[in-house]
């Protein structure tokens, strides 16, 4: 449990952990560690959030800082994932040479546009964030990675090779979807009672990307790679914000 949990920490994160056993063995239950990754950025970002506002940072600066931290706390994996399939669905090529894209180390101008948009869209969603909806934002993050983790162990693997498929074909998928639903259920309980109004709408959100993520995936590259499940990562916790500022917005 011990080594699952560091290399966890270890592979999707840049938070210092002790060296951890890579082997197989050792892989299990690397995925029910996933979500604490998300608890770690949620608690950080609100953190910054309310010294942002002891200090009376500009608005503008917070929101920076809020975009930012969520890439520099992960090293920007699911970033790298989230811009690689962007080159690959358009590209508009066979399901073959998609894949081929997806493993390609050269960066495409749709990359660059798109990620570009991708993040002055979160500077717009941080931009005069309130408190309450900052807490129900902290929790998104551990959502988004319960719904990724399920994906990881659930949906077909497009290549039956890579990363992903070493710690898919090494866990213990039963205890792990079990671990994530519970994760789901308290994040996204959480979120709700925490606002009933934008956190319904944050679970929402997450949960519709979750099945457009599922669709698109197979009809675009016959399952999941790990660049695909950080396109979804990164989409699921844009939207869940745009969820979240739209209902504090509207009620």
């Amino acid at each position: 449990m011990i080594n699952s949990f560091l290399l966890a920490f270890a592979m999707y994160s840049r938070i210092p952990v002790p060296r951890a056993d890579w082997s197989k063995e050792k892989m299990k239950y690397v995925m029910c560690f996933f979500p604490l990754i998300g608890l770690v950025i949620g608690g950080l970002a609100y953190v910054f959030f309310q010294l942002s506002r002891f200090v009376c940072l500009p608005e503008l600066f917070r929101a920076a800082g809020l975009t930012l931290l969520p890439i520099l706390v992960t090293g920007g994996i699911h970033m790298d994932g989230f811009l690689d399939t962007i080159d690959a669905l358009s590209s508009h090529q066979t399901r073959e040479k998609k894949l081929e894209i997806l493993k390609d180390s050269h960066t495409g101008a749709f990359a660059i546009i798109f990620g570009g948009v991708y993040l002055v869209a979160c500077l717009g969603i941080w931009s005069g964030i309130l408190e309450e909806a900052m807490e129900v934002m902290a929790l998104s993050f551990v959502f988004s990675r319960g719904l990724s983790g399920i994906s990881v162990v659930t949906f077909q693997n497009a290549r039956g090779s890579g990363m992903l498929a070493t710690f898919s074909d090494g866990a213990e998928k039963h205890i792990t979807r079990v671990v994530l639903v519970l994760y789901l259920i308290l994040s996204g309980g959480g979120m709700i009672a925490l606002s009933p109004m934008m956190g319904g709408a944050a679970v929402g959100a997450g949960l519709l990307l979750f099945f457009y993520y599922r669709y698109k995936s197979y009809k675009e590259f016959g399952g999941i790679t790990g660049d695909v499940a950080g396109w979804f990562l990164e989409l699921c916790e844009l939207f869940m914000g745009l969820a979240v500022v739209l209902a504090g917005s509207l009620w």
